[in-house]
Parts: C-alpha cells; sequence; structure tokens
C-alpha cells in the first residue's frame, strides 16, 4: 500500500542513492494486482478493507496490499534470490489470495481493465498516500481503474541502475506486446488489444516511456527539479513504465498488463527479469546498447497498444517491420545464457496466444464480452490463476 513519503527530498534521494550502492544484483520480486468482484454480477466491488483485515495475523498479511481502488488488490512474492523462487512464490501468493477471498465470499480477477464496471463507482482506499494522489490528479485518478503486474529487478550501482531503466525503455513495446490482456473496458470492444495502456499511461503526469538520463547525476537533476518546483512531493509520482525505484534498490519495470494466466504471469516476470540481469551484463562487458528516441518507441508503443501480439513491431536496426512474435523471439534468445543463471529460462516462451488474443477469440465465438470475463474470473472455490 502507498505510505506518504516520510523523508525529506534530499534524504530520499541520498538514502536512495546510498541503497544502490549497496544493492544486490539480480533479486527479484514480483508484483500482481487483482479485481475485486462481486461473485454473483461479476461487478467490481469495493471491499479491500475487509479483506485486508481477513488477512490479519496470517502469512500473506504482509504480501497483500491495498492499490488506489477498494475494488483491487494487490500480492507480492517479496525479494526472491532467484527466478525459479519467485515463481515459486507466485503461486504461493495466489493461492492464499484465493482462499481468503473465498472467506468473504469474492471473486477475482487479473485482466487489466474491467470490461464494465464504472470508475464513478470505485472507491479512493483511505491512505495518506492516495488521498494525496486524488487531491492533485482529481479526474485523472478517478478513471484509472487498471491493473497491471509489475517487476522489481535488484540492480547494484546507482549508475548501473540509470543505464538498465535506459536500456528498458527500448523494449517496453515488446513486454506490452507480449501482455496485453486489456481489450474490452467500459462497456466497450475497444478494438485495442491494451486498453488499459491508453487510460494510464496517456492520461497520468510523467507516464509510459521515460526520457535517457546521463547516470545518476542527469536523473537526481532531473527528480531535485521536479522537487523545487513543487511539481511533485512524493518520489512515487514518477509514474513511468520502467524506473529506478527510491524507496528499494531496484529497476522497477511497469509496462505490463495483468496476466489471467499464471504461466503467461510467471514467462513475463522471467523475461522482465532477464532483461535486466542482460543488460546489466552487457554494460559491464562494454556491449552497446541503443538507446532510442522516444518518438521511435511510440511508434512501437502504439503499435502493441493496437495490436498486441497480432501485428508487427518496427526493428529499428533494420529499418523494418518484423512480427512482435519475431522480435520477442529474439530477446529471449539474447537474453538467455543470463537466464538460466537466475533460473528464469525454464519459464521463458512466446504463447500460442496471448491473453488479449484469447478474448478476441472467445468474443467471436461467444458474442459478448461479459461471457468472455466470466471465463476469467475465480469465484470462491476455484482455483486462481489456471
Amino acid at each position: 500500500m502507498g505510505d506518504a513519503q516520510r523523508l525529506s527530498p534530499d534524504e530520499q534521494i541520498r538514502s536512495a542513492r546510498e541503497a544502490f550502492e549497496e544493492g544486490r544484483d539480480f533479486t527479484i520480486a514480483v508484483e500482481e494486482e487483482f479485481a475485486l468482484l462481486d461473485p454473483e454480477t461479476l461487478e467490481l466491488t469495493n471491499r479491500f478493507e475487509e479483506v485486508k483485515a481477513a488477512a490479519a495475523g496470517t502469512e500473506l498479511d504482509d504480501h497483500l496490499v491495498g492499490e488506489l481502488i477498494a475494488s483491487e488488490i494487490e500480492i507480492k512474492t517479496g525479494r526472491c534470490d532467484d527466478f525459479a523462487q519467485a515463481a515459486d512464490a507466485m503461486v504461493k501468493r495466489r493461492d492464499q489470495l484465493e482462499e481468503l477471498v473465498a472467506q468473504c465470499d469474492i471473486a477475482v480477477a487479473a485482466t487489466g481493465t474491467h470490461p464494465w464496471s464504472r470508475w464513478q463507482d470505485q472507491r479512493i482506499i483511505d491512505t495518506p498516500h492516495y488521498a494525496r494522489n486524488n487531491e492533485i490528479l482529481r479526474y485523472v485518478v478517478w478513471r484509472n481503474n487498471s491493473f497491471g503486474i509489475h517487476a522489481h529487478i535488484g540492480i547494484r550501482g546507482a549508475d548501473r541502475a540509470i543505464a538498465v531503466c535506459n536500456a528498458f525503455r527500448n523494449v517496453l513495446p515488446e513486454l506490452l506486446a507480449l501482455s496485453t490482456s486489456s481489450p474490452f473496458v467500459e462497456g466497450t470492444v475497444t478494438g485495442l488489444h491494451s486498453a488499459r495502456t491508453e487510460v494510464f499511461t496517456k492520461m497520468f503526469p510523467r507516464c509510459g516511456i521515460p526520457d535517457a538520463y546521463d547516470g545518476w547525476a542527469g536523473f537526481e537533476q532531473y527528480v531535485r527539479f521536479l522537487y523545487e518546483t513543487k511539481s511533485i512531493d512524493e518520489h512515487t509520482q514518477l509514474w513511468w513504465s520502467v524506473r529506478p525505484h527510491l524507496a528499494f534498490p531496484t529497476v522497477e519495470v511497469r509496462i505490463c498488463d495483468a496476466q489471467p494466466d499464471l504461466a503467461q504471469a510467471q514467462s513475463l516476470a522471467a523475461l522482465m527479469h532477464a532483461l535486466g540481469a542482460r543488460f546489466a551484463r552487457a554494460l559491464d562487458e562494454g556491449e552497446p546498447l541503443p538507446n532510442l528516441p522516444n518518438r521511435l518507441l511510440e511508434e512501437n508503443l502504439w503499435r502493441a497498444i493496437r495490436y498486441g501480439l497480432t501485428d508487427g513491431l518496427i526493428d529499428f536496426g533494420r529499418g523494418e517491420v518484423l512480427p512482435a512474435r519475431a522480435r520477442i523471439e529474439r530477446l529471449i534468445e539474447w537474453v538467455y545464457p543470463v537466464a538460466e543463471e537466475i533460473g528464469a529460462a525454464p519459464y521463458l516462451a512466446v504463447p500460442q496466444a496471448n491473453a488479449s488474443e484469447r478474448q478476441y477469440a472467445r468474443l467471436e465465438e461467444l458474442g459478448s464480452a461479459r461471457d468472455v470475463f466470466a471465463e476469467l474470473v475465480r469465484r470462491p472455490r476455484e482455483r486462481v490463476g489456471g
């Protein structure tokens, strides 16, 4: 759950740099966001506080937090030493969540958006952090009824962490294309594969693909500018799709839609972990990494939003469009040696159909987005993540 920033800006920036300098390479933590649903109507239901209270005293309690609206809940693996440990924790947390919500007669789902529930009916949870977001963002934050999966990759060294963030910029469209799971929102079949990305990254300030920064000094200069001009008063108000986290010495990747399927969630998290480690190794060994301008990356981001894996992404080195699956297969091949070292290799795969593709295919068969969504909901006494 987001807490109000307790440190002064100077203290926050200084402590973050120190934490990166003393950090551990290639740890991994995964966060998954789920919608809380009425099991009969499948509407979003504002019952986070009830679920959190039910978790008190259980192993899940420390790994379960609120995330903006009372109809959303987040589960966290906690910091893991390798990906195999994280993958096991993902199974465990989903099972624990299923057992917990069943006690409250609540269903859960993990798609990037809810297909029809109105944002006007959702309530912001009562914490200082989210109350502040509500105060400064108003309509922008009210509309953000979206659900994602994030990965925190441990990177040692402040300058190195910024360089890894810079490198991640170039593959954010590929990660989004792989993860798209939100074709339906506000009662509309959008024709997109990631409506979540349009709702979130196109509305929030300081969101989407960040600029590349010249080491920690360049990043710090910009963050200090934001504090000094009162553009931000908490470091979490940097909502970029990849960011150096200022409370943990990690690079946090935030571009991906939530995943209905556990195996695909694990595969996606494994790729994010492996990419972070591979970027760091490339930097250590002097291997050149691209530094593409945002205007080019935005072209691929739009392609991922619109088409997911069903069309092409631009290969900027070749100056041509390649199938999205081929682009991701090349990334997997590139990261594979380091993926073997960190336990991620067995989980790397490009699915025959990702979540948004499957939803569109089922829409053709069932004729109703509601019926499609109903198949993805995990009701009480059903396993989560199948």
